[in-house]
């Protein structure tokens, strides 16, 4: 079952990886195409309407964004990818950062890569994805906005995402369905939050 969370606040927002903070609290970040509704799930996973900013404007988060979550773990919003109306040295900088704190983030447990399940697989979802594997950052895909399709046509573009990724990847990585408007997804990936961040403070307590 999903906790309710009594504590969420918003802790800072950075534009490097040595400014972020390092009390040692588990990480999970959340990441994807411009305008894929990374705010929107933070919120809802939250139970919040406006802790992370939701906004219709692409390319609206520029920094690492830390919100803390009961004073036990972080929630990280990273700046989204594929944003064309911005310059080529912004879009560089932005990804310096991100990946600077994907690779170097000792507390970070998992990237939520969010994917829009409205529309087919885009090639810079690949790439980040591909990326990610290289590096071995650990990653979960976050199909997102499944209410604006019935559920015939929700499981055919999903088939589809898949079978596009299993060109590059023999086995997919978690994978979670959800939708911030009707809440779908969030007991899931609560499950899955509280598992890795007990498996991360009880390895804490062996050493």
């Amino acid at each position: 079952m999903y906790p309710t969370i009594q504590h969420a606040n918003f802790v800072g927002s950075y534009v490097q990886v040595s400014q972020c903070p390092k009390d040692g609290r588990p990480e999970f970040a959340f990441i994807g195409r411009s305008n894929v509704g990374k705010s929107s799930l933070i919120n809802m996973l939250l139970g919040r309407k406006k802790l992370a900013k939701v906004s219709g404007t692409p390319g609206k988060t520029q920094t690492i964004n830390f919100f803390d979550i009961e004073q036990r773990l972080y929630f990280v919003d990273l700046p989204g990818y594929g944003y064309a109306q911005i310059s080529r040295t912004k879009r560089r900088e932005w990804m310096r950062m991100v990946h600077s704190y994907l690779q170097m983030r000792d507390t970070l447990q998992v990237a939520f890569v969010l994917i829009d399940a409205n529309i087919p697989l885009q090639q810079n979802d690949v790439d980040f994805l591909n990326w990610c594997g290289q590096a071995r950052i650990p990653i979960a895909l976050v199909y997102t906005k499944l209410d604006r399709m019935n559920r015939n046509k929700q499981q055919k573009n999903l088939a589809a995402i898949r079978k596009g990724l299993l060109e590059y990847w023999e086995e997919l990585p978690p994978q979670f369905e959800t939708s911030a408007v009707e809440g779908l997804g969030r007991e899931q990936m609560w499950q899955f939050i509280n598992e890795l961040t007990e498996q991360y403070y009880a390895r804490q307590n062996r050493q």
